[in-house]
């Protein structure tokens, strides 16, 4: 576990969970699955489909441990692995349970990960997967993460959701059936979709890391950690870095992309309005709209309130995490 990360001081767990399983009466589960969460003071987000359950949580250490409890009870999901990290200021302010066609969206329904998928490596495989200039290494996750920290030498497929990533597999793998090929993720779940994917198509030497960058960061050991820079995160904190401590980035709530101190003094910044990077992708009509929810959001804050809409984070729409 790496060193600086901070286990003792801090009063909330966050949770990062999915498991890939066959759950036809997962709408049934939507109400129980809330009632927990809201018995235990749990906050953030987690959807049910029929291929399984996917989310991050945040709560004390026993209301954490109830709701893991709770979701290993159905002999479907005992087998459930979650990573941990902690934080002492809340990156949730209320609890979803969504019910979804996907857990994580690739827009392939016969993608089957519960019963095909690549080779799980664990942190010390993955490290010496990675450090063969043989082996083609894939970034699964979207262009606005890779953007703040990655592995060397990983390729990004330059994605902004993961229903884009099959469009990249047909166009750049084509001719790479026979090679091997190593995929990661943040939690692991895109990368395990994306290698059952690979492998349907006839792949053969897939893998991919074992609970994704958070397991790594939580298992390995610091003189061995080949990340490089920060890890976005789908919750308040915005990204993590290598030690799984808050990072530097703060979030643009139009677009939800991570930004720096140095994008922040950006001339098409305006808090909770606009960044750089979205100045061009929002009608003034919803720009106007971004200024009226901030203002909102400012007011609660003076009267001591957290407004819903300050909640931007928390797991993705898409379901890519």
């Amino acid at each position: 576990m790496p060193e600086d990360q901070a286990t003792t001081n801090t009063a909330l767990v966050v949770a990062a969970l999915y498991h890939f399983a066959r759950l036809p009466d997962y709408r049934t589960l939507q109400t129980p699955l809330l009632e927990c969460c809201k018995r235990n003071d749990i906050f953030g987000t987690l959807l049910l489909a029929e291929e399984g359950i996917n989310g991050t949580i945040a709560g004390s250490r026993k209301g954490i441990d109830n709701v893991l409890a709770f979701l290993r009870g159905d002999p479907r999901l005992a087998e459930l692995v979650h990573k941990e990290s902690y934080t002492d200021k809340a990156p949730f302010y209320r609890v979803k349970v969504r019910l979804k066609k996907e857990i994580v969206t690739m827009g392939v329904p016969d993608t089957d990960p519960a019963n095909i998928k690549g080779t799980y490596l664990n942190a010390a495989e993955w490290n010496a997967m990675i450090s063969d200039p043989d082996v083609l290494v894939i970034d699964t996750r979207n262009d606005y993460e890779v953007a703040i920290g990655s592995f060397q030498n990983a390729v990004s497929p330059n994605t902004q959701t993961f229903r884009e990533l099959p469009a990249y597999v047909e166009k750049e793998l084509a001719d790479k059936q026979d090679q091997t090929i190593a995929m990661f993720c943040t939690g692991g779940i895109r990368c395990e979709k994306s290698t059952s994917y690979l492998k349907s198509l006839g792949y053969k030497n897939v893998f991919h890391l074992q609970g994704g960058i958070l397991k790594y960061l939580e298992t390995v050991e610091p003189e061995e950690n080949l990340w490089q820079g920060e890890c976005f995160v789908f919750d308040g904190r915005v990204s993590v870095d290598k030690n799984l401590n808050p990072g530097e980035y703060d979030q643009c709530h139009a677009c939800r992309r991570p930004i720096s101190e140095e994008d922040k003094r950006s001339e098409h910044y305006q808090l909770g309005v606009s960044c750089a990077y979205c100045i061009d992708e929002y009608s003034e009509e919803r720009r106007t709209r971004f200024a009226e929810r901030q203002k909102q959001i400012e007011l609660a804050k003076q009267r001591g309130h957290k407004h819903i809409g300050q909640q931007q984070t928390g797991s993705d729409p898409e379901g890519n995490e």
